[in-house]
């Protein structure tokens, strides 16, 4: 199947074509006629599969053969809620390219720097607008953001957003927009609170789940490591000097685990560069685009900062922790191995994390291979002793404490 199959406009096709789109992913198959339909969609499917370009492209179409309005200054015809500012921009640049036959006018607003040039930008008109739910919901009581008019309301990457915490504010947001609009929901995974949202705003949505989304992709090579907590950093060292070469990803549950790898690594003479919370924007765009442009070859992030990333040429993901959610593990190593490329998933293991690892191969559907020939492996023998004499202590002190319980009674008596 190719694109012009999906019924887009030539307009599209042409940007399609430039951007080297040659044949549509499964979710772009599924979701762009439903979307040019006018159904509401729930679509769940995981990172790298093109959800982008599914709302994106049938978005433009409806709004491009709709133009009746009569000429003045555009209103906001189209909304796309994101939750990261990252993620914000790399929506709001696809939206300029697949547009760029066209007529209709994207901006990109987001907290964190001035407003003013935002504003200036909205104050010309948009037809579509991708915003992070603070800064938007600040525009609008400030009256500069009207969305009266929104035809196709968008919630993009909605487990993370309901995560993070956003849930009162996109219920607001959604409020404000007309009762009659389109509305798309799109998420990595659906958990039950995702589900309650769709139940409230969706109108009779068709549900769209990619297959096998909770599966790695074939062209990602897996490799996991047992070893102790104490000696991950040691590990990471040797890998890195050893084994893992260019473009790599390192993800860490923390931002106090980024910062303290960070130091590390550059003691170590590498050139690094991290994402997290507490990062100024423009700190995380430089880092961003460092990154991108092989200025380093090392990123160290956290989960949520990393959401927004997309790179291409991604040669290694690192787990220096194991995430606690599998679908997590999913999404990470699903960054690299992408466009066929093929690519690398490293993942460093401590006892305390072997649940996380059995419950990744059962959504992932397989066993991850286990590479033992290394400086730092984790005894199995030493960790049983540990476990024993903790369960040997803990029977000492209930000993210990019967006893005096016993002799007290005596007292009593």
């Amino acid at each position: 199947m190719s694109f012009s199959n999906l019924q887009l406009i030539d307009p599209l096709l042409k940007a399609i074509e430039e951007q080297q789109y040659h044949v549509p992913t499964e979710v772009q198959k599924q979701t762009i006629p439903a979307i040019l339909e006018q159904r509401d969609v729930i679509v769940s499917a995981q990172t790298g599969t093109g959800k982008t370009a599914a709302f994106a492209l049938p978005l433009l179409q409806l709004l491009f053969k709709n133009q009746d309005a009569p000429k003045g200054a555009k209103t906001i015809k189209a909304l796309v809620v994101s939750p990261t500012r990252e993620l914000a921009l790399q929506i709001g640049n696809n939206f300029k390219a697949y547009a760029r036959h066209t007529n209709l006018r994207t901006t990109v607003i987001f907290g964190g720097i001035s407003d003013k040039p935002q504003i200036d930008v909205l104050t010309k008109g948009v037809d579509i607008l991708v915003a992070t739910p603070g800064r938007l919901i600040d525009l609008q009581k400030q009256d500069i953001v009207n969305l009266e008019n929104v035809e196709i309301l968008v919630i993009d990457e909605a487990d993370l957003m309901l995560d993070m915490g956003f849930i009162d504010d996109v219920k607001t947001i959604e409020q404000s927009c007309p009762n009659n609009k389109q509305t798309l929901l799109f998420s990595a995974t659906i958990p039950f609170k995702v589900e309650q949202l769709a139940n409230t705003i969706l109108k009779n949505p068709k549900r769209i789940e990619v297959a096998n989304t909770s599966l790695a992709a074939k062209t990602i090579n897996q490799v996991l490591y047992y070893v102790p907590k104490r000696n991950k950093m040691e590990l990471c060292l040797h890998l890195l000097r050893n084994e893992i070469k260019g473009s790599i990803l390192i993800f860490r549950r923390t931002k106090f685990g980024v910062d303290k790898l960070e130091k590390t690594l550059t003691k170590n003479g590498y050139n690094v560069e991290t994402l997290h919370g507490d990062k100024s924007q423009t700190d995380r765009q430089t880092a961003l685009k460092k990154f991108k442009n092989n200025m380093v070859n090392i990123l160290i992030a956290t989960d949520v900062a990393a959401r927004g990333i997309d790179i291409d040429d991604l040669d290694a993901v690192i787990n220096f922790d194991l995430p606690n959610i599998s679908e997590t593990y999913v999404h990470r190593i699903g960054r690299t191995g992408r466009a066929g490329n093929s690519g690398m998933a490293y993942s460093m293991c401590s006892a305390d994390e072997k649940a996380y690892v059995k419950t990744i191969q059962q959504l992932i559907q397989k066993e991850i291979p286990v590479e033992e020939n290394h400086p730092y492996p984790l005894d199995p023998q030493a960790k049983a002793i540990v476990h024993k004499s903790k369960q040997t202590g803990s029977k000492h002190k209930k000993g210990r404490k019967s006893k005096a319980s016993k002799k007290k009674k005596r007292r009593w008596y």
